[in-house]
């Protein structure tokens, strides 16, 4: 049959049924028949529903036509599109961390991540979950539970940034519905040593903690993009494009590697030989305030934390607050020297051995007697250094704490700076003046000690810290005239030679410091717990370095500064010393010159 003979067929069908629908009909009668049905149909009626049945018609063919003959197609390729293809982000590599040195502290390798589909993978016999989880430490039956637990879902990592060799060897088994992904991760050589300055990333590339959280921006860089065709199941098929994307920038720190690993191991030993609940140390820069060691203990490996405690990962240098002891005492003298209250040679009666003030009662460990404003310091008197800070008015005693730097968080760019404990002045009672002079009441974290130390240890001025290296020479805030700074350490470094402690002790070199020994405070009270501490520079004609030492809760042996904490600055100061090369000043080297303050209670 022709075309045209098959339209005319259908033409004549529909005329036919048009006239046959349209032609008037006779009512029917027939009593079973409903009257509905019986009645008259309108031929106008029909007209206006074929009409708009026609119309609908032309519509669709209408529309029909405008999509897929091209003049308006961009909506639907755009939604078919999305359900194939897909725009994911190429991560940048990350920029590399150095030490001062250029030793590699963090770096990115090559590692690989291993996924699967629950709905595949639990078809796995025993023995084949075993074999998994032989490669990647774990049970077989703790990995077959957690896709149990996520059955529902298309994609669950078993395990990421894992070694290349063993990811290739899970790929190898070619087990159903596992498979594996290449990726890369940090790498940190010294592992535990610079763990708390340099942090960690989490799996996906992101800064977690220390350096790594601190610089995290220019580290990251810019992350590039990827356009890939995927199919039904989300597994990418086909590449369209790629862009690449910048590499982070690399970040240089001021830390001194070696320096680094000797304030570790020091720190280490001292922490177990008194049997400590934790410890930090810190060496400063005095020229330029870069900081070339912080160290941490307990620590952790940043490259395996899968098992560490969050107590671990915790930067005590920064965050962690204390009350200091006797190692506050040289500010407030020295406050008073510039004031021209007193002077080094000026006498201050401490007998009986008791002092009270208001209703409360302080002392000396012994009756000192009438000394003079250097025996004050050296024989670290209560009383004495109560006596003197009274002299002053608190707002004044308040304004040089603060421009120190406590009572706010120290500016070293480190994420987590805690800023301790200083309250106002104006709710001082004399009582509480006299107590925050010789460092109770008062909070400090053992950076902001360190820097408030930079006032003594340079011209009277303190300097902000830094973790990145620098050859700049450290401009600062003037707390003190000069000659008052030197006056200060003259009176720390003649310690030595008038105490009974002579732990401190450098060879070949001078040293001017104070140590610290503070009860704890719990729910409020003080309790027979201590921190001791030690803080010193050397040498002490010009400081080239000031070293902080705090051990919190030793329990075995002694618990004074001077006995626990000095011991740790000796060998950190020394190894320093011999680092950055600086000559021996001390008369007759090999002597055994130093400063301390003699360990006890109330040092």
């Amino acid at each position: 049959m022709t075309p045209s003979a098959f339209f005319e067929r259908i033409r004549s069908a529909v005329l036919a049924f048009w006239r046959e629908d349209t032609s008037p009909k006779k009512r029917r009668t027939d009593s079973g028949e409903e009257a509905l049905l019986s009645a008259e149909i309108s031929a106008t009626r029909s007209k206006v529903v074929f009409c708009l049945f026609f119309v609908g018609l032309v519509a669709v063919l209408g529309k029909a036509f405008w999509l897929q003959c091209g003049i308006s197609t961009d909506f639907l390729q755009k939604q078919g599109e999305a359900r194939y293809a897909r725009t994911l982000p190429v991560p940048a590599q990350r920029g590399q961390i150095f030490d001062r040195n250029g030793v590699v502290l963090a770096s990115t390798i090559p590692a690989r991540s291993v996924w699967a589909e629950p709905g595949e993978a639990l078809r796995l016999t025993d023995a084949q979950f075993d074999q998994l989880g032989a490669l990647l430490d774990e049970s077989g039956a703790a990995i077959r539970e957690r896709l149990q637990a996520r059955k529902n879902k298309s994609f669950v990592y078993i395990d990421r940034q894992i070694e290349v060799e063993k990811g290739e060897a899970v790929r190898a088994l070619q087990l159903p519905g596992i498979h594996v992904n290449n990726e890369v991760r940090r790498n940190y050589p010294d592992g535990p040593i610079s763990a708390h300055v340099v942090g960690f990333t989490d799996s996906d590339n992101n800064g977690r903690e220390g350096v790594e959280l601190a610089n995290n921006e220019i580290l990251s860089g810019k992350q590039g993009s990827r356009r890939v065709i995927r199919d039904r199941l989300g597994r990418i098929v086909e590449d369209v494009w790629v862009k690449e994307g910048e590499v982070g920038t690399d970040v240089v720190l001021s830390i001194d590697s070696r320096l680094q690993f000797i304030a570790h191991k020091a720190l280490q030993n001292a922490v177990e030989r008194h049997q400590a609940k934790a410890g930090a140390v810190v060496v400063v820069d005095v020229r330029t305030g870069e900081i070339l060691a912080m160290s941490n203990w307990p620590t952790y490996d940043p490259n395996s934390r899968r098992f560490v405690r969050m107590e671990n990962i915790r930067n005590r240098v920064l965050t962690d607050t204390f009350e200091p002891g006797s190692t506050m005492k040289p500010f407030a003298i020295a406050k008073a020297l510039d004031l021209g209250i007193v002077r080094p040679d000026t006498l201050v009666q401490t007998a009986p051995g008791k002092l009270t003030i208001g209703d409360r009662t302080i002392g000396d460990t012994h009756d000192f007697g009438m000394i003079t404003v250097s025996q004050v310091v050296s024989k670290s008197s209560n009383i004495g250094t109560s006596k003197i800070a009274l002299e002053m008015q608190p707002q004044t005693l308040w304004q040089m704490y603060n421009d120190l730097g406590f009572g706010t968080p120290p500016q070293t760019g480190f994420p987590g700076a805690t800023g301790g404990r200083l309250r106002p002045a104006k709710s001082w009672r004399p009582i509480e003046q006299a107590t925050i002079s010789y460092g109770h009441g008062i909070s400090v974290s053992l950076m902001q000690l360190v820097r408030a130390y930079t006032a003594l240890a340079r011209n009277g001025d303190v300097i902000d810290l830094t973790f990145r290296r620098t050859s700049k020479e450290a401009v600062g805030k003037q707390i003190f005239r000069p000659e008052v700074a030197r006056q200060m350490r003259a009176m720390m470094a003649e310690t030595v030679q008038a105490g009974t402690a002579r732990r401190v002790n450098v060879q070949g070199y001078t040293v001017a410091g104070k140590t610290g020994t503070a009860n704890k405070i719990e729910n409020g009270q003080y309790v027979d717990k201590y921190v001791a501490s030690f803080v010193g520079m050397a040498p002490a004609g010009q400081p080239r370095l000031i070293v902080a030492v705090m051990i919190d809760e030793p329990t075995r042996g002694s618990y004074y500064g001077g006995a626990v904490a000095a011991p740790v600055f000796n060998e950190v100061t020394a190894g320093a010393l011999r680092l950055i090369g600086v000559h021996p000043d001390a008369a007759g080297f090999g002597a055994a010159p130093g400063i301390l303050v003699r360990g006890q209670r109330n040092d």
